[in-house]
Protein backbone atom coordinates (compact mmCIF):
# COMPACT_ATOMS: atom_id res chain seq x y z
CA UNK A 1 0.00 0.00 0.00
CA UNK A 2 1.49 3.63 -1.08
CA UNK A 3 1.09 6.52 1.00
CA UNK A 4 -1.67 9.25 0.49
CA UNK A 5 -1.52 12.54 0.87
CA UNK A 6 -2.29 13.96 4.35
CA UNK A 7 -2.64 16.94 7.01
CA UNK A 8 -5.14 18.99 4.58
CA UNK A 9 -5.58 21.91 6.32
CA UNK A 10 -8.00 20.93 9.22
CA UNK A 11 -11.14 23.27 10.42
CA UNK A 12 -10.75 26.30 12.60
CA UNK A 13 -12.66 26.62 15.81
CA UNK A 14 -14.32 23.77 17.50
CA UNK A 15 -17.28 23.65 15.42
CA UNK A 16 -20.03 25.06 18.09
CA UNK A 17 -20.98 27.78 16.73
CA UNK A 18 -23.91 28.28 13.95
CA UNK A 19 -22.00 31.65 12.11
CA UNK A 20 -18.40 32.59 11.62
CA UNK A 21 -16.48 34.38 9.24
CA UNK A 22 -19.75 36.05 7.40
CA UNK A 23 -21.33 33.32 7.12
CA UNK A 24 -24.08 31.26 8.66
CA UNK A 25 -25.45 27.88 9.53
CA UNK A 26 -29.21 27.87 8.40
CA UNK A 27 -31.38 24.30 8.96
CA UNK A 28 -34.79 24.82 7.42
CA UNK A 29 -36.15 22.85 10.55
CA UNK A 30 -34.60 21.92 13.52
CA UNK A 31 -36.84 18.23 13.83
CA UNK A 32 -35.42 15.10 12.14
CA UNK A 33 -36.64 12.89 9.72
CA UNK A 34 -35.59 10.76 6.91
CA UNK A 35 -33.51 13.61 5.43
CA UNK A 36 -32.18 17.27 6.86
CA UNK A 37 -32.33 20.05 4.88
CA UNK A 38 -30.13 23.14 5.35
CA UNK A 39 -28.30 26.11 3.71
CA UNK A 40 -25.41 28.35 4.21
CA UNK A 41 -26.03 31.71 4.30
CA UNK A 42 -23.73 34.76 3.72
CA UNK A 43 -23.55 37.96 5.88
CA UNK A 44 -26.43 39.27 3.55
CA UNK A 45 -28.51 36.62 4.37
CA UNK A 46 -28.17 35.03 0.74
CA UNK A 47 -27.76 31.40 0.18
CA UNK A 48 -23.89 30.52 -0.53
CA UNK A 49 -23.85 28.32 -3.75
CA UNK A 50 -20.10 28.00 -4.44
CA UNK A 51 -18.05 25.98 -2.65
CA UNK A 52 -14.40 24.16 -3.13
CA UNK A 53 -14.08 20.38 -2.48
CA UNK A 54 -12.69 19.09 0.79
CA UNK A 55 -11.98 16.00 0.21
CA UNK A 56 -13.49 15.43 -2.65
CA UNK A 57 -17.01 16.43 -1.73
CA UNK A 58 -18.59 20.22 -1.82
CA UNK A 59 -20.33 19.04 1.83
CA UNK A 60 -19.40 16.93 4.83
CA UNK A 61 -22.74 16.76 7.53
CA UNK A 62 -22.03 15.12 10.54
CA UNK A 63 -24.86 14.17 13.15
CA UNK A 64 -23.92 13.26 16.84
CA UNK A 65 -26.43 12.57 19.99
CA UNK A 66 -26.02 14.56 23.20
CA UNK A 67 -24.35 11.61 24.68
CA UNK A 68 -22.50 11.27 21.99
CA UNK A 69 -24.08 8.19 19.96
CA UNK A 70 -25.54 7.96 16.77
CA UNK A 71 -23.16 9.58 14.81
CA UNK A 72 -23.52 9.94 10.98
CA UNK A 73 -21.91 11.23 8.30
CA UNK A 74 -23.25 12.34 4.84
CA UNK A 75 -22.07 13.96 2.11
CA UNK A 76 -25.92 16.29 1.22
CA UNK A 77 -26.73 17.02 -2.42
CA UNK A 78 -27.15 20.95 -3.41
CA UNK A 79 -30.13 22.30 -5.66
CA UNK A 80 -29.80 25.14 -7.72
CA UNK A 81 -31.21 27.71 -4.95
CA UNK A 82 -28.39 26.68 -2.11
CA UNK A 83 -30.60 24.00 -0.30
CA UNK A 84 -28.41 21.13 0.78
CA UNK A 85 -30.64 18.02 1.33
CA UNK A 86 -28.82 15.09 3.92
CA UNK A 87 -30.55 11.56 3.77
CA UNK A 88 -30.46 10.58 7.35
CA UNK A 89 -30.84 6.73 9.06
CA UNK A 90 -33.09 6.45 11.79
CA UNK A 91 -32.23 8.40 14.73
CA UNK A 92 -32.94 7.61 18.48
CA UNK A 93 -34.89 10.27 20.43
CA UNK A 94 -32.94 12.41 21.71
CA UNK A 95 -31.10 15.89 21.28
CA UNK A 96 -28.50 16.12 18.81
CA UNK A 97 -26.23 18.34 17.46
CA UNK A 98 -25.89 19.16 13.43
CA UNK A 99 -22.33 19.99 11.64
CA UNK A 100 -21.61 21.33 8.17
CA UNK A 101 -18.09 21.40 7.14
CA UNK A 102 -17.46 23.26 4.02
CA UNK A 103 -15.27 25.48 2.26
CA UNK A 104 -17.04 28.43 0.39
CA UNK A 105 -15.84 29.50 -2.92
CA UNK A 106 -12.57 31.85 -2.78
CA UNK A 107 -12.03 30.19 1.06
CA UNK A 108 -8.74 28.13 1.19
CA UNK A 109 -9.53 26.16 4.77
CA UNK A 110 -12.65 24.42 5.57
CA UNK A 111 -15.27 25.93 8.22
CA UNK A 112 -17.79 24.14 10.67
CA UNK A 113 -20.66 25.84 11.71
CA UNK A 114 -23.55 23.53 14.11
CA UNK A 115 -26.68 23.67 15.23
CA UNK A 116 -28.94 21.87 18.29
CA UNK A 117 -31.40 19.82 16.50
CA UNK A 118 -33.96 16.69 18.17
CA UNK A 119 -35.64 14.22 17.56
CA UNK A 120 -39.00 13.53 18.67
CA UNK A 121 -40.27 10.85 21.35
CA UNK A 122 -38.98 10.05 24.41
CA UNK A 123 -35.11 8.50 24.99
CA UNK A 124 -32.63 6.97 27.15
CA UNK A 125 -29.32 8.29 27.69
CA UNK A 126 -26.55 5.95 26.79
CA UNK A 127 -23.65 5.82 29.08
CA UNK A 128 -20.20 6.78 27.28
CA UNK A 129 -18.00 3.78 26.93
CA UNK A 130 -14.82 4.31 29.58
CA UNK A 131 -11.80 5.05 27.89
CA UNK A 132 -10.02 2.63 25.70
CA UNK A 133 -6.77 1.87 23.41
CA UNK A 134 -8.77 -0.49 21.07
CA UNK A 135 -12.45 -1.52 20.04
CA UNK A 136 -13.69 -3.95 16.95
CA UNK A 137 -16.22 -3.52 14.44
CA UNK A 138 -16.97 -5.43 11.35
CA UNK A 139 -14.24 -8.38 12.45
CA UNK A 140 -11.51 -5.47 12.73
CA UNK A 141 -9.87 -4.86 15.42
CA UNK A 142 -9.07 -0.83 15.60
CA UNK A 143 -5.98 -0.01 18.07
CA UNK A 144 -4.89 3.37 18.99
CA UNK A 145 -1.36 4.25 19.68
CA UNK A 146 1.31 7.27 20.42
CA UNK A 147 0.47 8.10 23.90
CA UNK A 148 -1.11 10.19 26.31
CA UNK A 149 -3.03 13.45 24.52
CA UNK A 150 -2.60 16.60 26.04
CA UNK A 151 -4.81 19.14 25.22
CA UNK A 152 -3.54 22.27 22.63
CA UNK A 153 -0.97 20.12 21.90
CA UNK A 154 -0.35 18.44 18.66
CA UNK A 155 1.31 15.20 19.58
CA UNK A 156 0.99 11.75 17.51
CA UNK A 157 -2.04 9.18 17.42
CA UNK A 158 -1.69 6.10 15.39
CA UNK A 159 -4.43 3.90 14.52
CA UNK A 160 -3.60 0.27 13.32
CA UNK A 161 -6.60 -2.12 11.93
CA UNK A 162 -5.58 -5.64 11.91
CA UNK A 163 -7.84 -8.68 10.87
CA UNK A 164 -7.69 -12.04 12.51
CA UNK A 165 -4.39 -11.03 14.38
CA UNK A 166 -2.90 -10.03 11.21
CA UNK A 167 -2.52 -6.08 9.21
CA UNK A 168 -5.35 -5.15 7.26
CA UNK A 169 -2.90 -4.50 3.81
CA UNK A 170 -6.08 -3.65 1.78
CA UNK A 171 -7.55 -0.56 2.91
CA UNK A 172 -8.96 1.67 -0.16
CA UNK A 173 -8.79 5.21 -0.47
CA UNK A 174 -12.07 6.51 0.86
CA UNK A 175 -12.52 10.69 0.62
CA UNK A 176 -8.70 10.76 -0.73
CA UNK A 177 -7.08 9.05 2.42
CA UNK A 178 -7.02 6.11 3.92
CA UNK A 179 -8.94 7.03 6.88
CA UNK A 180 -11.19 9.45 8.52
CA UNK A 181 -11.34 10.08 11.78
CA UNK A 182 -13.76 12.48 13.64
CA UNK A 183 -14.01 13.31 17.21
CA UNK A 184 -16.53 15.00 19.84
CA UNK A 185 -16.19 16.61 23.38
CA UNK A 186 -17.95 14.73 26.24
CA UNK A 187 -20.42 17.19 27.42
CA UNK A 188 -20.33 20.28 24.76
CA UNK A 189 -20.11 18.27 21.73
CA UNK A 190 -17.29 20.57 20.15
CA UNK A 191 -15.80 18.93 17.30
CA UNK A 192 -12.36 18.18 15.35
CA UNK A 193 -11.32 15.84 12.68
CA UNK A 194 -8.01 14.50 11.59
CA UNK A 195 -6.44 12.72 8.47
CA UNK A 196 -4.10 10.03 8.20
CA UNK A 197 -0.71 10.44 6.73
CA UNK A 198 -0.30 7.09 5.13
CA UNK A 199 -1.26 3.25 6.21
CA UNK A 200 -1.74 0.36 6.93
CA UNK A 201 -0.16 1.59 10.52
CA UNK A 202 -2.15 5.19 10.17
CA UNK A 203 -0.34 8.23 11.60
CA UNK A 204 -2.19 11.63 12.66
CA UNK A 205 -1.41 14.21 13.98
CA UNK A 206 -3.55 15.19 16.78
CA UNK A 207 -4.58 18.49 18.30
CA UNK A 208 -7.84 18.32 20.64
CA UNK A 209 -8.69 21.60 22.20
CA UNK A 210 -10.01 20.65 24.77
CA UNK A 211 -9.12 18.20 28.29
CA UNK A 212 -11.55 15.76 29.06
CA UNK A 213 -13.44 12.59 27.10
CA UNK A 214 -13.42 12.35 23.49
CA UNK A 215 -15.26 9.93 21.13
CA UNK A 216 -13.40 9.11 17.88
CA UNK A 217 -15.42 7.85 15.20
CA UNK A 218 -12.97 6.16 12.56
CA UNK A 219 -14.02 5.17 9.85
CA UNK A 220 -12.31 3.44 7.20
CA UNK A 221 -12.79 0.95 3.42
CA UNK A 222 -12.26 -2.33 2.79
CA UNK A 223 -13.58 -4.25 -0.21
CA UNK A 224 -16.01 -1.78 -0.92
CA UNK A 225 -17.41 -1.79 2.21
CA UNK A 226 -17.08 1.45 4.89
CA UNK A 227 -16.34 0.52 8.48
CA UNK A 228 -17.41 3.05 11.40
CA UNK A 229 -14.99 2.00 14.33
CA UNK A 230 -16.28 3.97 17.69
CA UNK A 231 -14.09 4.76 20.61
CA UNK A 232 -13.62 6.65 23.97
CA UNK A 233 -10.01 8.69 25.05
CA UNK A 234 -9.21 10.48 27.64
CA UNK A 235 -6.91 14.06 26.58
CA UNK A 236 -5.03 15.55 29.83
Amino acid sequence: MSAMPGHQAMPAGDGLADHADGFRFVPTATVLGSEFRFRIEDAGGRAVTLFEPDQTKLMHFYLIRSDLSGFQHVHPTMAADGTWSAPLAETQPGEYRAYASFIAGGKTAPLVLSQKVTAPGTGTTTPLPPAATTTQVDGYTVTLGGGQLMAGMSRELTVTITRDGKPVDNLQPYLDTYAHLTAFHEGDQAFTHLHPANGPALSFEAKLPKAGQWRLFIQFQTDGTLHTAAVTIAVG
